[in-house]
């Protein structure tokens, strides 16, 4: 199987890259496609798994091709419409077209071309070669809840805890975590972020033993409090960005030699302002308080201090909605039983919950 992670100057060495477009610019690109497949997935109410698999496929795609030849609003609509027949809820690539039109002006949509089907299934082709035909994406938001249910505490404050994590998964799909670290990383990361900011400690866990100085240790090992500030800061950066102005247009999008003839000339593909981040800078060091600087594991550069201990956490005021209302709850799913012998199944029989009994939780009665 392929390997889909790749250091950081690997990221910094793209196909973009080489084509004169800078590093800072790449990533706005690439949060801009994701926040697209975010909004139009959630507009056709699809899970959080088939739109986090489309933001997946789309980061791969674009470490192989530039941005200068695949406009992105389009391969973002291929993206999501390859995911939902991953994740099974499938949607024709019309409503996919339909719904994406309503976030885009006519010269941004002008980008798809005569024929927007055609240029979205020509495509398809084009993302299934790149991403060396590797469908099944792996994300965090199933190891959030595994290593949840197994802390111990306050359960009102571990699913705060869990909800904060949840948020951030979401937004970490706008950054290129998803090509640096294994989801089981991630996960623990930003549970880890989560626990500081809502003052959630955990002090004992299922499964305790002597050798596990973290309850991470568990889970995973060999991961460094460096590298987890890493995963940190690159989420919290997201909350950071302000406005500094118009950004300048994208780049004009070359006809690719697999698309020549599906549509008419394109017009050139213009960026939208970045949304305004409200600030949510983590607090002052304090004066007194000068920790040794922590080396970042991949680019040998000081890491900055998660938490101030002497100042309280800092608001979180997103810009980024989170499109899943709420994490699944930390007890058994719901059962929902097959369709009777011989009827076809509708939406509702696979979708909607079935009553069924109730289910003992998860938690083992506090000692």
């Amino acid at each position: 199987m392929p390997c889909w992670y790749f250091d950081k100057k690997d990221l910094r060495n793209t196909p973009s890259a080489l084509d004169n477009i800078d590093y800072e610019t790449e990533l706005r690109y690439r949060k801009e496609g994701a926040r697209f497949i975010i909004d139009t997935g959630t507009k056709m109410d699809l899970g959080y798994n088939t739109m986090a698999t489309g933001v997946v496929y789309f980061h791969r795609f674009y470490m192989f091709h530039s941005f200068r030849n695949f406009p992105r609003y389009v391969t973002a609509c291929c993206c999501l419409f390859l995911a939902g027949k991953v994740e099974e809820t499938p949607k024709k690539c019309k409503d996919i077209i339909k719904a994406a039109k309503t976030y885009l002006s006519d010269q941004k949509f002008a980008t798809f071309g005569d024929d927007p089907k055609e240029e979205v299934m020509t495509l398809e082709r084009i993302l299934l070669q790149t991403i060396k035909f590797d469908l099944q994406v792996e994300h965090p938001y199933h190891f959030l809840l595994k290593y949840a249910k197994c802390l111990k505490g306050d359960k009102a404050k571990l699913q705060k805890m869990v909800q904060m994590a949840w948020t951030f998964v979401n937004d970490s799909l706008c950054t290129t975590l998803c090509l640096q670290w294994e989801p089981e990383i991630i996960a623990v990361a930003l549970m880890y972020l989560a626990g500081k900011l809502s003052k959630f400690e955990v002090v004992d866990w299922t499964g305790r033993a002597s050798k596990h100085l973290r309850w991470w240790d568990m889970f995973i090992e060999d991961v460094t409090m460096d590298l987890l500030e890493d995963i940190c800061h690159q989420v919290l950066d997201l909350y950071s960005q302000t406005q500094t102005g118009m950004p300048p247009d994208s780049p004009p999008a070359p006809r690719h030699p697999a698309l020549e003839n599906s549509t008419a000339e394109r017009s050139p593909n213009t960026i939208p302002p970045s949304p305004v981040i409200p600030s949510a800078k983590m607090p002052p060091k304090a004066e007194t308080i000068k920790p040794p600087p922590m080396i970042s594991r991949n680019n040998g550069e000081p890491a900055k201090p998660i938490v101030d201990p002497t100042k309280p956490p800092p608001a979180l005021d997103y810009t980024f909605p989170p499109y899943s209302a709420a994490p699944p709850p930390l007890y058994a799913p719901t059962f929902h039983p097959p369709p009777p012998a011989g009827t076809a199944p509708s939406a509702q029989q696979f979708f909607l919950p079935q009553t069924v009994p109730p289910r003992p939780p998860y938690f083992p009665p506090a000692s």
